[in-house]
């Protein structure tokens, strides 16, 4: 067994965003994994996603927008997916943690699954 720490996180600036990020999984145009912390008041700013796009709450909540342009609250346990092109934000007022699953080969029959509507 190896044991690894999720600490040695990048912040992010970009597209007014205020996050930190630590990669787990990143292949060139594949797959891309991984673990992501909003401080309270934080944010991923509005973006396209360059691919379909997970995002999975593991601790915390916040708002998510996509394209409908309304706003949806998450918490712990829910899942947000967003399509390739789509433009979306991450919003938190007290912090949100999750693992962020973007890539090609996500297959979309198996999360319809999490659809909550």
């Amino acid at each position: 067994m190896q044991r690894f720490s999720v600490s040695k996180e990048k912040k992010i600036t970009q597209y007014d965003s205020d996050f930190y990020l630590s990669k787990i999984v990143n292949k060139a145009s594949q797959l891309h994994i991984a673990w992501m912390r909003i401080e309270a008041g934080g944010s991923v700013g509005y973006h396209e996603a360059v691919a379909p796009q997970l995002l999975l709450i593991v601790e915390g909540k916040g708002t998510v927008l996509g394209k409908e342009n309304i706003k949806y609250e998450v918490t712990q346990g829910d899942a947000v997916l967003w399509e390739k092109g789509e433009g979306h934000e991450t919003v938190s007022e007290h912090g949100l943690t999750a693992i962020v699953i973007e890539g090609e080969h996500i297959d979309l029959t198996t999360i319809s699954m999490l659809n909550k509507d």
